[in-house]
């Protein structure tokens, strides 16, 4: 039960950290069993967030959650995509994976009108994960292929820490930053001529830098060996080329998670 308590709790952290647009893919490969074996979770996760990075207003989003891993070393799921986990060692854990830029619509916010589209696009990259045996977790993550036009690239490094309260009950929290490339930073914040003549907006483009910076509490409840009930809650603030855009309303956001979670 521990391997699965853990690996939920930081799984909850980590989905609170991530920008609306890519809410369930920032977490690098998180396991439901020990390398080597099978073993997966089902379950369902509510959002609160921001409509989108950088906005003000906010949205509530209701998914399932559905993620397996192979004793080979391959896994596929909502939150980690389909990738190869080339280490069997719980403690270093590396591989490369497929997942998805998940795009945003000028529909969602009125700050976006005239902005077009982002469509969603597959995503390649590459994780690696130390963890120790005191709950303390340090993550990288590299995936290319974002943005408008497919280019883009976005790094995330995290750390994280969790520690049992009880024994049905385990505190988790991390401390996460997000990089990516000019082409990732003009296609969600920069405003180039078309963009501005749509929507009025002067024209903008931002260099390559840090996305965000966040910070992360969660706290999982063991309902039994297999049920894992977990509340998150996040603060996040934007680098200065993505708060210094047109479309950003508010430096900070706030999210919060509730996820119920079956291992198997």
């Amino acid at each position: 039960m521990k391997t699965a308590f853990t690996s939920l709790a930081l799984f909850a952290t980590l989905i609170s950290f991530a920008s609306p647009a890519a809410l369930a893919f920032e977490s690098v490969q998180l396991r439901n069993a020990p390398p080597g074996a099978d073993g997966g979770s089902v379950g369902v996760v509510a959002l609160s967030v921001p409509e989108y990075l950088g906005g003000d207003q906010r949205k509530t989003l209701v998914f399932p959650s559905l993620s397996y891993q192979w004793a080979n070393g391959w896994f596929a799921g909502f939150d980690n995509g389909i990738g190869y986990n080339f280490s069997q060692n719980p403690a270093v854990q590396y591989g490369l994976r497929l997942t998805a830029d998940m795009g945003r619509n000028s529909s969602d916010a009125a700050a976006l009108r005239g902005m077009g589209d982002i469509d969603a696009k597959p995503e390649l990259g590459g994780f690696v994960t130390y963890a120790t045996t005191e709950g303390l977790a340090l993550t990288g993550s590299v995936r290319w292929g974002s943005g408008q036009s497919s280019n883009g690239a976005v790094v995330d490094l995290g750390v994280g820490y969790s520690v049992a309260l009880a024994p049905q009950w385990r505190l988790g929290t991390r401390l996460g930053v997000t990089l990516v490339d000019r082409a990732h930073m003009q296609s969600y914040f920069g405003v180039d001529a078309q963009q501005a003549a749509r929507s009025g907006y002067a024209l903008y483009t931002p260099d390559a830098g840090l996305r965000d910076a966040r910070l992360g509490l969660s706290l999982t409840y063991a309902w039994n060996p297999r049920t894992f009930v977990t509340a998150a809650v996040s603060s996040s603030t934007l680098g200065d080329g993505a708060k210094n855009s047109p479309i950003a309303r508010s430096n900070n956001a706030n999210a919060a998670v509730l996820a119920l979670t079956y291992a198997f």
